[in-house]
């Protein structure tokens, strides 16, 4: 498929909004999908190691 315009291509022939915002749900879920277990696993080591000072600590 051939478009004359950027602008064309971007408004997929009046199918552009749903087609960019599936591509960016699509992303956003990727992203997460990524993203919590990464912040899950530092979460979980902070606590670690919070948990270790107060046991050395005592």
């Amino acid at each position: 498929m051939s478009f004359a315009t950027f602008g064309d291509f971007l408004a997929m022939g009046h199918h552009g909004l749903y087609v960019w915002s599936a591509y960016g749900i699509c992303l956003a879920v990727l992203a997460l999908n990524v993203g919590a277990p990464l912040l899950a696993r530092r979460r979980y080591l902070q606590e670690e190691a919070r948990r270790l000072r107060r046991e050395n600590n005592q």
